[in-house]
């Protein structure tokens, strides 16, 4: 590897992905390993992080799946602490866990918005906290991702509480970059734009998500591994002087007109 592509690397670096279980978190864990990263995998189901790991440990890295609420302190420390014990103190931290609850402002109830916003946004400022806490004691510095999402750029509808949360995660990742800077934390965001995942694939494949997709500059969606590279330079030191940053990554969707 030569000097250039060895600043990509996370070799001896503890990482730690929150909301592992699925979609972009999952395919985020291995690839961190890939890099050479030692692979904290977080979720509430305990089950399906471990099964995650144990493929990370068969293709030859390191990974432990460990139980993490995001939206509780109590359980965050706890999980650091496990993490710790295996791996040492994480260093590069991936604030990926998100929900949606898709509904019209007029048909959202309290819970609804409550819910989104405390694992969309508190839970990035918990995990954030907690990880910096760390670094500081410790003296390591290390990279903060939050991810985010064009919808903190543009809305669209039934998305005010993920909009409004994911702005705020923009926002925070700014104030948290600006605290941080003078303990060698950076703090950097990723809006990632339309990408299939289990999750979205069949709401793509129907007449509104083909739409959508025609309104994409590029005309189509994203493949996850396109968004491996503005990840790890984030994450790695090949963007050591990058922090409060915002990068889309969109296929120009935040670009079509109005």
């Amino acid at each position: 590897m030569t000097d250039f592509l060895q600043t990509f690397s996370l070799a001896g670096k503890t990482a730690l992905v929150t909301g592992a279980s699925s979609g972009i978190g999952r395919h985020f864990a291995p690839m961190l390993a890939r890099a050479g990263a030692r692979v904290v995998l977080t979720a509430r189901r305990t089950d399906l992080i471990e099964a995650e790991a144990q493929r990370i440990r068969a293709a030859g890295g390191e990974a432990v799946a460990v139980t993490m609420d995001v939206t509780d302190s109590a359980s965050i420390a706890a999980a650091l602490d496990v993490a710790e014990a295996a791996f040492g103190v994480v260093t590069v931290v991936v604030n990926n866990a998100g929900i949606t609850i898709p509904k019209l402002l007029l048909e959202l109830t309290d819970d609804d918005w409550n819910q989104v916003v405390a694992t969309n946004l508190t839970g990035v400022a918990y995990v954030t906290r907690e990880c910096a806490r760390r670094m500081v004691a410790a003296g390591t510095g290390g990279s903060i991702v939050n991810i985010a999402s064009i919808l903190a750029e543009r809305v669209q509808k039934s998305l005010t509480n993920y909009a409004a949360a994911k702005a705020g995660v923009v926002q925070f990742t700014k104030a948290a970059a600006l605290e941080f800077a003078q303990h060698n934390i950076r703090v950097n965001a990723l809006c990632p734009g339309y990408f299939r995942t289990e999750l979205n694939s069949d709401w793509l494949d129907s007449p509104p998500g083909q739409a959508l997709i025609r309104r994409i500059p590029q005309r189509r969606t994203g493949e996850l591994h396109e968004l491996d590279g503005p990840l790890l330079l984030l994450a790695s030191d090949a963007g050591s002087l990058m922090t409060g940053a915002a990068i889309i990554v969109d296929g120009g969707h935040c670009l079509s007109e109005l």
